[in-house]
């Protein structure tokens, strides 16, 4: 019951089934369509996870495929991304001005009020996003500042949860449906505390967690030690992980990228 109510939700969002459906929402979609065979340069569907700094990451698909998550004007050098996603609750997580180069500014709200609904299908890459509310400066709330943004490329599904500040419903998690990896931010002020945070990542139990959004070492210290018993923790040795179906940890692994 709880799937088809799911099902519902998406159809009303997104206004009709959407042309492929995601794999990752497979559990909660009632008919997924096959997937796509696509060719690839980075190697045998692996996709690349460059972390930019704060909660921005560069992420790229064998076919090429560029995006880059939380922007706020800065990708990392190299070509243009075709796709950057931004969030509303402080100005390093968007751009009022982007390089008007971008094809697709997929914003996480919406300016003109309500939801804002995202479902890009870009070569072997498809973005959509789950809309969550964000406090105000003010101790108030702005219904859909925040949207987790989920990037789904040959099987892969890799979650960005934004400028996230609560704990989703089961409505979320069923919009959300399957990650392998997700980046969480784990400040433990701005946006949610580190115990709720790990909640969050141990009921999505993603094979692969990155932390953003520390600030300093203490806040990811303190992430760490308090994953440590459910994850294993690693040093990713370097800025980017690259990644596959078939490459992922055996466990549920904390993979830091410096």
């Amino acid at each position: 019951m709880r799937n088809a109510a799911i099902a519902l939700a998406l159809t009303a969002s997104l206004g009709a089934a959407p042309a492929f459906a995601s794999n990752c929402l497979q559990v909660a979609w009632p008919e997924p369509s096959a997937p796509r065979v696509i060719p690839t340069s980075l190697g045998p569907e692996q996709v690349s996870i460059e972390f930019l700094g704060h909660a921005a990451f560069r992420i790229e698909t064998p076919a090429g495929a560029t995006a880059v998550t939380d922007f706020a004007g800065y990708w990392g050098g190299g070509d243009v991304p075709e796709i950057v996603t931004m969030n509303h609750a402080h100005s390093s997580h968007w751009t009022p001005s982007p390089d008007p180069r971008i094809a697709n500014v997929l914003r996480g709200w919406n300016p003109e009020g309500g939801e804002a609904m995202h479902y890009l299908e870009l070569d072997d890459l498809l973005v959509r996003n789950v809309p969550t509310d964000i406090r105000r400066w003010d101790g108030g709330v702005e219904p859909f500042g925040n949207s987790i943004f989920i990037f789904e490329a040959h099987g892969l599904c890799i979650g960005h949860l934004g400028h996230l500040h609560h704990k989703p419903t089961d409505l979320h998690y069923g919009m959300i449906g399957r990650l392998d990896v997700v980046m969480a931010p784990v400040d433990g002020g701005y946006t949610m505390n580190i115990p709720a945070m790990i909640d969050v990542l141990k009921r999505l139990r993603a094979r692969v967690v990155i932390p953003m959004h520390w600030f300093g070492p203490s806040n990811l210290d303190r992430f760490l030690a308090g994953m440590a018993d459910d994850f294993e923790v690693r040093e990713a040795g370097g800025r980017s992980l690259t990644l596959s179906r078939e490459t992922l940890p055996a466990t549920p692994t904390v993979m830091v990228l410096r």
